[in-house]
């Protein structure tokens, strides 16, 4: 956790220049929020009744990225409505929408670290040891109530997919869970493809767009980006910080245009939909088909959006807040293919 928690705090800082400005709160003065209690339905942004849903016989638990902002305490405090407000309506409602056509949604709110405790490592690796806790508890929780033995993926951008990447290795990685995971898509952090066979022992990246119990991930950048190499050995450390300078620290790359590792490029005709704007308050806007090509280049994933999807890049081009929303319909669709493969060799 402490070692991809720094990386992915890291690459935020160069890619925004501004997240996390001010001071945070001193140690001394940190008081950790409430925690939360997860048999309570207030305790989820989302969490379906009990009982199977039509046409929905997988489930998603799903991790929102950083979306409080906050530089005067290290935690969010989940009885902060308008974060939470901001959460549901940002990221919620535009990340885990693309999976609700073939599952169940499972997200959980937590005690995230804000932006604020990123530049301290010291306060960062304290932020991020609390907000994991609870990620944890919650996927205990959903275990133990929800899940009973259904396929699930595992769902996770920026700060979100840090928890996830630790989830998938202490939870997941060589248990039953393992067999039951339909796919993970951990989204905007440094997975290496070394992680896989050194960090993961029997979870593999996904090399097909039907492969099941597997990882895809990948960093959305403009082609103009003044110094991709840079921006991509930040992403590295999660993996060298922790093994050396070995080989296998280049960055993993799914194109979610194709979602085959054999495919890594693909034109704008490819796309099936992608949403338009920045992600912020009320509904996301229609579906823009054939507005983005994309390509895996160098460990990182080169994308051309339309101009009239209207996207603001951070300050270095990064593409950050628009890793899901550029491919929307078509992690929908990869989402749809998965499930229906996984039940074809996992029958009831």
């Amino acid at each position: 956790m402490t070692v991809r928690g720094a990386g992915v705090a890291l690459a935020m800082l160069l890619a925004t220049g501004t997240i996390g400005a001010g001071a945070p709160a001193s140690t001394s003065q940190h008081v950790a929020p409430p925690p939360l209690d997860y048999s309570l339905s207030a305790s989820w942004a989302k969490r379906p009744a009990a009982q199977p849903i039509r046409g929905k016989d997988v489930d998603v638990f799903y991790i929102h990225p950083t979306t409080d902002r906050s530089v005067d305490r290290w935690n969010q405090d989940v009885a902060d409505a308008q974060v939470n407000r901001w959460t549901d309506e940002s990221v919620v409602a535009r990340q885990a929408s693309a999976f609700d056509a073939c599952c169940r949604i499972f997200a959980p709110r937590y005690r995230q670290s804000t932006a604020g405790a990123f530049p301290d490592p010291v306060i960062r690796k304290a932020a991020f040891a609390l907000a994991y806790g609870d990620v944890l508890g919650a996927f205990d929780e959903y275990m133990a109530h929800d899940n009973g033995g259904r396929p699930f993926m595992l769902v996770g951008h920026s700060q979100g997919a840090v928890h996830a990447a630790r989830l998938i290795e202490e939870r997941i990685d060589g248990t039953v869970l393992a067999g039951r995971m339909v796919a993970a898509y951990v989204v905007g952090i440094g997975l290496s493809q070394g992680d896989f066979g050194r960090t993961y022992k029997t979870v593999r990246s996904c090399e097909t767009p039907a492969q099941t119990g597997c990882v895809v991930g990948w960093n959305s950048i403009l082609p103009g980006m003044a110094d991709k190499g840079k921006f991509a050995a930040l992403l590295e450390t999660a993996f060298t910080d922790r093994y050396g300078d070995a080989p296998g620290k280049a960055l993993l790359c799914v194109n979610p245009l194709t979602f085959d590792q054999a495919k890594p490029a693909a034109p704008r005709r490819a796309s099936s939909g992608a949403a338009p704007g920045d992600p912020g308050f009320g509904p996301m806007q229609k579906l823009r088909p054939h507005s983005v090509s994309a390509r895996c280049e160098n460990g990182l994933l080169v994308v051309d959006p339309a101009p009239d999807l209207n996207l603001k890049p951070l300050p270095n081009g990064s593409l950050h807040y628009h890793d899901i929303g550029l491919f929307w319909a078509d992690i929908q669709r990869n989402a749809v293919q998965r499930s229906k493969a996984f039940r074809k060799t996992h029958p009831r």
